[in-house]
């Protein structure tokens, strides 16, 4: 039985929803991001298949493969993991190495495959389909500095009380902790 490991950016506030501009990578100026990096190395080290929803799937489609000079790793390994897009709508994937899954029966069964994790990020309408179906067995949190105040959240108003087990805590010189917690 594999782990369905979900990754997510999130706001001390809970917020996961990056349009409010909290979460550029990109923008980090002299802000030291190779502990972060490696930390991420390490997540897709343990890992063989990549989960999202369709809406993820089609924007890193549209990024992703493109990216030819890529300092993280992090198009290399898009490009080579199996990747799996949970989907009513999507035929075609279109990029090499998906496959669509029509269901969450379908990501019970893959998990049921031997293999190594599956790392589910962003796709907050999947994200909160997987919790509730109970197929989440770790979190892992990469929990910025920042308070938003608005945008959906890993666990919206109204989610059943949950208790997690903390597994591991690592703080980075960005500000930024990893918070892992198991089911």
């Amino acid at each position: 039985m594999r782990d369905l490991v979900v990754t997510e950016n999130i706001t001390l506030d809970g917020v996961i929803d990056a349009s409010e501009g909290w979460f550029n990578p990109g923008d980090a100026g002299e802000t030291d991001l190779s502990d972060v990096l490696a930390a991420l190395e390490a997540q897709r080290e343990a890992a063989d298949a990549f989960l999202v929803g369709r809406q993820t799937f089609e924007e890193m489609r549209g990024y992703w493969p493109h990216q030819t000079d890529d300092p993280t790793g992090i198009s290399d390994y898009l490009n080579t993991v199996a990747k799996y897009v949970v989907s009513t709508t999507l035929q075609d994937p279109q990029w090499v190495h998906s496959t669509v899954l029509r269901g969450l029966d379908e990501v019970e069964a893959l998990k049921a495959q031997a293999g190594k994790d599956i790392v589910t990020t962003g796709s907050i309408k999947l994200v909160h389909s997987l919790v509730a179906a109970g197929l989440v067995d770790e979190y892992r949190l990469f929990v910025y500095p920042v308070v938003v105040g608005k945008g959906a959240r890993l666990w919206p108003d109204g989610s059943p009380t949950t208790t997690l087990h903390l597994a591991e805590t690592q703080p980075f010189h960005s500000g930024v902790t990893l918070l892992r917690y198991r089911t």
